[in-house]
């Protein structure tokens, strides 16, 4: 039954049209934004969790928010010039309510705490539970809206259009499947510090092989196999642009983010840029906490990984404007809450928005390491230049990752204490509902896997798990990651403090769900 039901999704792809009363887009678009999953969001961490401190930062809900709005501009725009209407159809089609409503969906699979979550989650899926493809949050994403979730009309899934769920794939690939790219895409290659284990990133497991599969199917022989859709590309781009603009906002504002140090390295880069260059790639490790030479290391690494568009005058021209709008701009004058600072705050994220939305254009025949959909070559190093002031600035801090191994220390708490507890027979009629009914959907997984394609199974040890004590290991473990990820901070603080004994109270947010 479980097969059949994935067999019947909504077929809209390529070359499609629908009056607003019927569009199925928008019935997309909705059923997304009514999902308890979305609205969790809202208590899931984007950089740092607001949870008890206060802080006005965003959180996953207001990032996708953010998100879908810069999509949904840029697929307007594209839409709007008579020059790209063709290409656009060849490649397979850009609407703007398949664009929003994937980007409402993007970071439906993220778990608690963010990217450290994901980290802990895919660490311990992996080499706690045998995993084959660990955990991904864009995987994670499309496991929901295909799978998990049960709000669509067949209780399995949203039932989105082929075309939606298309656009939510920004790796198209399952984290070990070999693509036979000489250059591999953003995203194909391993991990440095995890080689072995497949792709970074990707944005399906194999039990939703057969859904990736078929939403890929309407644009064969459109795109590359590898290729991200028009409309993923899209989505791709608004997110990088969300990104670059609203952290930094949120790091001004609550002081993390000092003009003293970011002017530092800005300026004696543009002062030092010849002397810089000519030192030796130990020469600069060696000096890397002195002003500059992280700069200096990031335009090294863009020449490497992006040689394709990298330029280093782009580069300095960047590094020029960054410093004019960022440092003499928004940093020059302290946030202190007064109606001036919020104007500068709103009129700098206005003003690089549509800076950045307005420099996107299309492709025809792209690199593997770009979309269809792509920056101008100005715009796009100035969004290197600002994600790298908000990784050099705020996620590498000292303060920020003693916070993280906190929050890492709970999370693999959290998966000892489930684990236990579903594995635990005498406790086998007492486990909460959701997660007894997601070991059987895995275990049903997993068993037809097993029956078809068992060379998906191969676990990090080199072992197929296809016996029946193997799958239902396998089943255990991705439902005790599913049920994991579909908590938010609070929710999976509150679960282990229950399991733990550390709380007098019955009923808490840990058994929401």
């Amino acid at each position: 039954m479980h097969n059949e039901q994935r067999t019947a999704r909504r077929s809209a792809g390529v070359g499609r049209t629908a009056d607003l009363a019927t569009n199925p887009f928008r019935v997309d678009r909705d059923r997304v934004a009514s999902s308890p999953f979305f609205a969790r969001l809202g208590g899931v961490t984007q950089v740092v969790s607001s949870t008890g401190s206060g802080l006005l930062v965003h959180n996953r809900l207001t990032h996708s928010l953010k998100v879908a709005q810069a999509a949904r501009a840029i697929a307007e725009r594209l839409t709007h010039r008579p020059e790209l209407t063709a290409v656009l159809e060849k490649l397979g089609g850009c609407d703007p309510d398949v664009v929003e409503a994937a980007a409402l969906a993007h970071d439906l699979g993220h778990p608690p705490f963010g990217h450290l979550g994901e980290q802990v989650l895919d660490r311990l899926a992996r080499h706690r539970f045998g995993l084959p493809d660990g955990f991904e949050g864009n995987a994670q994403s499309f496991r929901i809206v295909t799978t998990t979730d049960v709000r669509g009309p067949k209780a399995l899934g949203l039932d989105l259009t082929v075309a939606v769920r298309a656009a939510m794939l920004k790796y198209p690939w399952t984290r070990r499947q070999h693509l036979g790219m000489d250059v591999a895409p953003r995203g194909a290659s391993e991990p440095e510090d995890m080689p072995g284990t497949g792709s970074s990133k990707f944005s399906a497991y194999v039990t939703e092989m057969n859904d990736l599969r078929q939403s890929r199917e309407p644009f064969e022989g459109r795109i590359e196999s590898w290729q991200q859709t028009v409309e993923a590309s899209i989505m791709d781009t608004a997110d990088d642009i969300a990104y670059a603009i609203h952290d930094l906002e949120d790091f001004h504002r609550v002081g993390v983010l000092q003009h003293a140090t970011v002017a530092a390295e800005l300026g004696t880069w543009q002062a030092q840029a010849l002397d810089l260059a000519g030192l030796s790639d130990a020469e600069l490790t060696a000096e890397i906490r002195m002003p500059g030479r992280s700069l200096e290391t990031l335009r090294r690494r863009m020449h490497l990984k992006d040689s394709w568009v990298m330029s280093d005058e782009a580069f300095m021209l960047a590094v020029r404007k960054v410093s004019k709008e960022l440092v003499d701009g928004l940093l020059a004058v302290p946030f202190d809450g007064s109606v001036e600072a919020e104007q500068a705050v709103a009129g700098f994220s206005a003003r690089w928005t549509r800076r950045l939305v307005d420099a996107v254009g299309v492709i025809e025949e792209p690199t593997p390491r770009s979309g269809h959909v792509v920056l101008a070559v100005a715009q796009w190093h100035e969004v290197q230049v600002l994600k790298f002031v908000h990784r050099r600035f705020v996620l590498l801090r000292p303060d920020l990752a003693l916070h993280q191994r906190g929050q890492a220390r709970l999370l693999s708490s959290l998966v000892d204490a489930l684990e236990q507890w579903v594995t635990d027979r005498a406790e086998a009629d007492r486990l909460p509902r959701r997660l007894h009914d997601l070991v059987e959907l895995a275990e049903t997984e997993y068993a037809g896997l097993a029956r078809t394609e068992p060379s998906t199974l191969v676990g990090p040890t080199g072992e197929v798990a296809t016996g029946p004590d193997a799958i239902r290991a396998l089943a255990r473990g991705r439902a005790v990651v599913d049920f994991i990820a579909s908590l938010t901070d609070n929710q999976a603080a509150a679960l282990l403090e229950a399991l733990s004994g550390r709380t007098g109270q019955l009923w808490t947010d840990a058994f929401v769900l």
